[in-house]
């Protein structure tokens, strides 16, 4: 029950404003996704504005060797953050597993694997009592105003941190292969973004990317869900995506698919971080026959199944912005 709010949540709490922001959901422990959101940011501020970074939760996970954890924390804890259901989790007494919240077509051997994976880095967690202490007061959503327009960047959906509402199985079932029926209907998402006073929610959680358009009240809205900053969501892919928000164009090169909300520009970044050094950190922590490795180690090495085709991550009759 401590997942559960309402859209109603993200007019009270307070609202930051900026010019430009990074969503970084799902970043999974990984230093080197971590290093090159900072590269990133880095370099749009040579010729820009500064860029707000809003690590959207789940931004632990394969951490679990000391010097990870805490390197990973430390600077997430410097920039803006909301809780994922992994940060929620460190903090429990292991009763909700990973509190992952995992919807009905994900298996039963998956769910068990998280749950060890959390167990792991909860005893890693242990070792650090007063990061742990900065990590409990994060809020489950933040609103940000970029632009005059409001954006309500969360971790799950509109009523969970672990909700599975703004999937892209549920958002666009029609651009997923073999999903299953599960399709959020659009007038329960205008509903949420009416109760919450958004026109665009930045989201994470669920693994897959997507941008979904809509006319709410007469205005055009959009659901941005950048998958995962910390692992590949594409096919023969090994980089990861975050969600760039702001009222200046980004660099077409930069963009691999985007949108357009009244001024704002939504755009979905690649984040090419150094592969090699990832995965030999991730092989000395992750085994093979470990959870994560059993879980996660084909993704990491090879991307997902999904086709890296940018006119499929839209959902809505138009086209993205950008294309590679």
């Amino acid at each position: 029950m401590d997942y559960r709010y309402a859209p109603s949540l993200f007019r009270e709490v307070p609202t930051e404003h900026a010019a430009t922001v990074y969503a970084v959901g799902g970043l999974y422990g990984n230093p080197e996704a971590l290093a090159t959101v900072l590269d990133l940011k880095q370099q749009e501020e040579r010729t820009g504005p500064p860029v707000t970074l809003v690590f959207n939760g789940d931004f632990n996970w394969f951490n679990v060797d000391a010097e990870s954890f805490r390197a990973v924390n430390e600077t997430v804890l410097a920039h803006s953050a909301t809780l994922g259901n992994v940060e929620a989790e460190l903090q429990g007494d292991g009763g909700a597993g990973c509190g992952c919240g995992y919807p009905a077509w994900v298996d039963d051997a998956t769910v068990e694997r998280s749950n060890r994976i959390m167990a792991r880095l909860r005893a890693t967690a242990a070792r650090f009592p007063e990061l742990i202490t900065r990590l409990a007061p994060l809020p489950k959503v933040r609103t940000f105003e970029i632009g005059g327009t409001r954006v309500g960047v969360l971790h799950g959906d509109p009523e969970s941190l672990a909700g599975w509402g703004f999937a892209r199985e549920a958002l666009a079932p029609a651009l997923t292969e073999s999903a299953p029926a599960v399709a959020t209907p659009e007038g329960e998402v205008a509903r949420w973004f009416t109760e919450a006073n958004v026109r665009v929610y930045l989201s994470s959680h669920t693994c897959l990317p997507v941008m979904k358009e809509l006319t709410v009240n007469g205005q055009r809205c959009l659901v941005a869900n950048n998958g995962a900053a910390g692992m590949p969501n594409f096919r023969g892919s090994r980089w990861g995506l975050i969600t760039r928000v702001s009222t200046l164009p980004v660099t077409p090169s930069w963009s691999f698919y985007g949108s357009r909300v009244g001024d704002l520009h939504v755009d979905a970044l690649p984040l090419h971080y150094n592969h090699a050094r990832w995965i030999a950190r991730f092989l000395t922590n992750w085994p093979e026959g470990s959870p994560a490795h059993r879980s996660y180690h084909e993704r990491i090495d090879t991307g997902t199944e999904l086709a890296p085709d940018p006119t499929k991550m839209l959902s809505s009759r138009s086209t993205p912005t950008h294309r590679p």
